[in-house]
């Protein structure tokens, strides 16, 4: 794996979130209940909430609730004193605004909660003392794996690898986007120095994310009626590159991003825009969060950051790819002729 933790630790592997049978049933014995703090709506969302509540309730944990900040640092901050009335023994969490929210952080530690963290971390907080780990996706790596799609996507008939591209990410100080952001440019630049990054530009946070890559994107176009792709910081933002590639009659465009959304599916499946893009495991993540909520219930010590494997996913492997990121079947539009 290749990305670090929001604190540069080194990443361990969920392999390694052991629970014995004897701890199983002494977790399953404590009544525990817990609370899902989430931050925006999307299928990565759905399929963690889905893993963790699933482990949950293999644990004998009851999830008494599970909020979506839809975006809005406001909203996640309510979202956190209102589950907190309930007295979770576990929170599992995702700041959305991480320098914004300490003092609501703050109270869940304070209240004797058990807390998990998704993706990213408030600062000053420490592993082991104020919460018991954070669990990401390998971020760095997915950026390296999109990086190499979109080559392989520019690639010539003499076998060079060449283009001039877009980058659209994301304008908010998010430690996984970040990741992505920061590994796409430097395996372009280190890699394949015939793949010019001619526009590199960010889009603010707010309720429309696709609205917001679009415009953006739309504005490189302008600039750039010859640019050859786009790379998009995760599936949402990709769409509204998508939008804008098709309002320029560019349906020629090279889109590759990173999330497996169901429009991203289908756009890879059939072989419009979207040529490649690197996944997250996010059921695989609620599973290894809800493990970690029992570590902190038994006081176990855990590793302070733990990563899940980039998926690299294509036309190709994009059925299977569903199944190993959702853990379910593929919905009938996507299986389907």
């Amino acid at each position: 794996m290749l990305s670090t933790g929001p604190f540069g630790e080194k990443p361990a592997s969920p392999a390694d979130i052991t629970l014995t049978a004897d701890e199983m049933a002494k977790v399953k014995g404590m009544g525990a209940t817990a609370a899902i703090v989430m931050h925006i709506k999307s299928d990565w969302e759905k399929a963690q909430v889905n893993g963790l509540t699933t482990t949950f309730n293999d644990l004998g944990i009851k999830v008494i609730a599970s909020t979506n900040g839809e975006g809005k640092t406001e909203k996640q901050v309510a979202d956190i004193e209102t589950v907190l009335v309930q007295k979770p023994s576990v929170v599992v969490s995702i700041p959305w605004s991480p320098g914004d929210e300490v003092a609501a952080y703050q109270k869940i530690v304070d209240s004797g909660a058990k807390l998990v963290f998704a993706d990213n971390a408030i600062p000053n907080f420490k592993a082991g003392k104020d919460y018991v780990s954070t669990v990401s996706a390998d971020n760095y790596g997915n950026g390296v794996a999109s990086a190499y799609l979109m080559a392989k996507a520019l690639k010539t008939k003499n076998g060079d690898y060449k283009g001039s591209i877009g980058v659209v990410w994301f304008d908010i100080d998010f430690f996984v986007t970040n990741q992505r952001r920061d590994a796409f440019r430097a395996t372009i630049k280190d890699c394949f120095p015939n793949i010019k990054i001619a526009e590199d530009q960010g889009f603010p946070a707010g309720a429309d994310l696709a609205g917001g890559a679009g415009t953006v994107a739309s504005a490189m176009l302008s600039r750039n009626p010859t640019l050859d792709g786009i790379w998009a910081v995760w599936d949402a933002p990709a769409e509204g590159v998508i939008a804008a590639a098709r309002s320029a009659a560019r349906n020629d465009l090279i889109v590759t991003t990173e999330d497996l959304g169901l429009t991203a599916a289908l756009s890879l499946k059939k072989g419009e825009f979207i040529q490649g893009l690197g996944a997250q495991r996010p059921y695989d993540q609620g599973v290894a969060e809800a493990k970690l909520a029992a570590y902190g219930l038994l006081n176990k010590q855990a590793s302070p950051y733990v990563a899940l494997y980039a998926l690299a996913v294509t036309k190709d492997n994009v059925l299977q790819a569903w199944k190993d990121v959702y853990h379910t079947d593929p919905p009938a539009e996507l299986a389907g002729p």
